[in-house]
């Protein structure tokens, strides 16, 4: 999912010009973060050992955070903020130091806004297995060397149990709401059921219960593209200089996610037929804008992002199914307490609106009734990270309930 989205809406034809972030020279073999990077407004959570569904043990793991407001003697006005697949800890604030881009959510959180920073302390992990400061393929492993495909396979529920981890090192035993857009609304589902005592409300933001086949085909596609770059080197690259790490193939990837993410209306509105140059494609001397667009945002995404990273974060929502184990969907859906907001998009074609209502027909606490909260946009899947007015009045209506 597309989490810097509010920069790139501008005329069509019109490729935006970097900002903090430099597309200038060769990219780097990866975009994580790495010690020694700047640590701008993160702080790190140590949780120990991480048990795994495999069986597996990520050993002294840390989670990567920011946080918002302040946290009440109480301890009882925490809201978790949960990011998407390709999003992290920075949900407001500017790029700079440490901050590849600007904060993915910044007309919901924040002073006066709905999910309110005044009122409620805010708290958003980046993910285990991401990218951006928490244990991840790019950290260092016991031995010295970075983890690269020896990481080990990650579920939905795992990375939950990391996160409930992380509350726990907080000391924060019960949050006012979990919040959570894509994956992270998957995570979203699996708290409501994994520990339905630390949640009092949950939002479930432009998620299914679980992963179709579709949505898995969709994603096997991605992740062929990056193993066969041969920059990827089977997961050996951070060793690699600029320019030779496995760049084309997350790239691609990116450029393939982005048309799930978006949708047909907005491309063909935005961009019709229009070159990116003076010289028409057909000639063989130009490009399409569409294409030059999405070019401009693969190359971005290869400067803040682990292309081992996509792989693990990828398979862990194909993992995605909270019926696993629990007697099927409906069954796992009908014992989820908490209040809850389901809210899903007219033109979501990565993960469609049927989605939400098997969700929203279940869930005996909604806000909204058996219908999910319907964002009707231009957008698709993406306008939950766009649409910031719709969005938050559909969380201030979850929160004072």
């Amino acid at each position: 999912m597309d989490w810097q989205t509010t920069a790139d809406a501008v005329p069509a034809g019109i490729v935006p010009e970097a900002r903090a972030l430099s597309l200038v020279g060769r990219p780097p073999a990866t975009g994580a973060w790495r010690e020694g990077d700047p640590v701008g407004d993160r702080r790190f959570a140590a949780i120990g050992d991480v048990a795994l569904e495999s069986g597996a043990v990520i050993p002294k793991a840390r989670i990567a955070y920011e946080t918002w407001g302040e946290l009440s003697p109480a301890r009882d006005n925490a809201i978790l903020v949960l990011h998407a697949l390709t999003g992290d800890s920075h949900v407001i604030g500017p790029a700079g130091r440490g901050h590849a881009t600007s904060g993915w959510w910044p007309g919901v959180v924040g002073p006066g806004l709905a999910i309110d920073t005044d009122r409620y302390f805010v708290v958003a992990p980046n993910v285990l297995g991401g990218c951006q400061g928490s244990t991840g393929p790019a950290s260092v492993a016991p031995d010295g060397v970075e983890w690269g495909a020896r990481f080990p396979f990650l579920t939905i529920r795992d990375q939950v149990r990391a996160q409930l981890a992380f509350a726990r090192a907080l000391g924060i035993d019960r949050f006012v709401a979990v919040v959570g857009g894509s994956m992270g609304a998957m995570h979203v589902l699996e708290w409501a059921i994994m520990a339905p005592e630390a949640v009092e409300r949950i939002a479930v933001l432009a998620a299914p219960a679980a992963a179709t086949a579709d949505q898995v085909a969709q994603n096997s596609v991605q992740l062929e593209a990056i193993r066969i770059d041969p920059g990827f080197r089977g997961g050996d690259y951070y060793d690699l200089p600029d320019g030779e790490g496995p760049t084309r193939g997350l790239a691609l990837a990116r450029r393939m996610a982005m048309l799930n993410y978006r949708s047909a209306i907005e491309l063909n509105q935005r961009f019709e037929r229009s070159w990116q140059s003076g010289l028409d494609p057909l000639g063989g001397g130009g490009r399409f804008a569409v294409e030059s667009y999405l070019d401009f945002h693969g190359n971005k995404f290869t400067r803040r992002f682990d292309a081992n990273s996509y792989l693990v974060l990828t398979e862990a929502m194909n993992s995605h199914d909270i019926g696993r184990g629990r007697g099927g969907v409906a069954a796992a859906l009908d014992g989820i307490e908490a209040r809850s907001l389901v809210l899903g998009i007219d033109s979501d074609r990565y993960f469609p609106l049927d989605g939400q209502r098997d969700i929203a027909a279940r869930l005996r606490r909604s806000v909204h009734g058996p219908e999910p909260f319907l964002v009707r946009s231009e957008y698709g899947h993406d306008a939950f990270l766009i649409e910031h007015a719709i969005v938050g009045d559909a969380l201030r209506a979850l929160l004072d309930a």
